[in-house]
């Protein structure tokens, strides 16, 4: 079974850079989920799914890939651009689209 090791993306509905410092170990799934037939829930009798292991630094999760036989694939993580924003922006007079209610 392969591994993914990454950098998790930053929380959508935050603004705050928390839990995307270090990196993430998780294995891929086997087989798809099923429909439970009582209750038509998702489920999966793979229990490696739910292991995440977290790590500092991207060798220290190579190094026990590596240390314990897991074949692992690397996604880098992409550049973010924070570009500067100011509140009074939004009624500046030169906008390119007008603000209107």
């Amino acid at each position: 079974m392969r591994a993914r090791i990454y950098i998790p993306a930053k929380n959508s509905m935050q603004s705050g850079r928390g839990n995307t410092k270090t990196w993430v170990l998780e294995y891929e799934p086997e087989r798809p989920t099923e429909p439970d037939p009582l209750m038509g829930w998702a489920s999966s009798d793979d229990m490696r799914r739910q292991i995440l292991l977290d790590f500092e630094t991207k060798d220290q999760a190579v190094a026990y890939a590596e240390k314990h036989g897991i074949p692992y694939q690397v996604f880098e993580a992409h550049p973010t651009s924070m570009r500067p924003k100011s509140y009074s922006d939004n009624f500046r007079f030169d906008r390119k689209v007008p603000w209107t209610h």
